[in-house]
């Protein structure tokens, strides 16, 4: 155990009640997901806990210190300064921290939060396929689609392909209305959602128009040979098996195939093999593919999201475990 004494200046009651937060819920995260913990009088604290965390912390909380001069404090803030300062690494030292990989965009730059999306990132770069395995809400299509627009943009690629298998999860294809394009359009609203941040929309339906931007249901991908593109297959996990190997028998020369997937919310009919699921067994040792193992911990959304999904991982492990 190792305490550190810190404070924060200037001393403004504003600024310190903000950072702290409504009944200290700002302090009390901090403590819940380091270990730690802290206890203050004014703008003198006092962090106890693991010695290779509290100095971490300390970074943490004088960085929202400074964000508080401009910005109202939200725990979602919170969360993501933890993600990004990446001190869970000395929680887990079996986590490896490589080099971040940092992409620009027309709106900024996307980097990596932990040591899992920064490697996720660093095998993007350096291998033809590549697996993105966990929850949802840890980046995985995110950033494979910010990669892709990398990719186009230093003309890597000449294009991009973003694919998903259409999977009736409880709603009928056939009953809703319009042509198979308008049909499965709702299931890749997350990856217009991503370009059109990264790229604007006017751009974005403009590279559609001329074909180099693709957005397809899995369907359409058989007898294709894709060269110089950056395909990224999302939802992979409603993929059999025959379609995930037509997938990634596509792939040309010049080109990067990212797969997504969260094996642990499948639509597909109890009899189905998940393909995600039967790749995992397959290729897993096959030299020029990465595989990234996304947790909860990787989770940047609402905080509250991450507890949810370490939830159902204990529950699904305590199903699982014989008496």
């Amino acid at each position: 155990m190792s305490s550190q004494e810190l404070f924060l200046l200037p001393d403004d009651n504003e600024r310190l009640l903000n950072f702290c937060g409504q009944c200290d819920e700002h302090l009390r995260h901090l403590e819940k997901r380091l270990g730690v913990q802290i206890a203050n009088r004014g703008n003198h604290f006092q962090i106890d806990g693991d010695e290779n965390v509290v100095a971490g912390c300390s970074a943490v909380m004088q960085t929202l210190y400074t964000a508080t001069e401009k910005d109202f404090l939200t725990p979602e803030m919170v969360h993501l300064a933890l993600q990004e300062a990446s001190i869970e690494v000395s929680l887990h030292p079996e986590t490896h921290m490589p080099a971040p990989v940092v992409i620009k965009t027309k709106h900024g730059l996307i980097k990596g939060r932990g040591a899992n999306q920064i490697g996720y990132l660093q095998k993007i770069v350096t291998h033809d396929v590549n697996f993105g395995i966990g929850p949802a809400g840890t980046g995985k299509t995110y950033l494979a689609v910010a990669c892709a627009v990398n990719a186009l943009q230093t003309e890597q690629v000449r294009k991009i392909i973003l694919v998903r298998p259409a999977v009736e999860a409880g709603e009928k294809l056939g009953f809703l209305p319009g042509d198979m394009a308008q049909k499965v359009d709702p299931y890749l609203r997350p990856l217009y959602d991503a370009l059109h941040e990264m790229l604007g929309i006017e751009r974005v339906e403009k590279m559609l128009e001329k074909g180099v931007i693709e957005v397809a249901p899995l369907a359409f991908m058989r007898g294709r040979t894709l060269n110089n593109a950056f395909i990224i297959l999302d939802e992979a996990q409603n993929t059999t098996v025959e379609q995930i190997k037509m997938f990634l028998t596509r792939l040309g020369f010049g080109s990067t195939a990212v797969i997504t997937g969260d094996i642990t919310q499948i639509d597909l009919p109890h009899e189905k093999m998940s393909g995600l699921r039967h790749v995992l067994n397959v290729l897993q040792e096959i030299e020029g593919i990465s595989f990234t193992f996304f947790s909860y911990r990787d989770v940047v959304r609402h905080p509250l999201v991450q507890r949810i999904v370490e939830a159902y991982d204990a529950f699904d492990k305590k199903q699982n475990t014989p008496e």
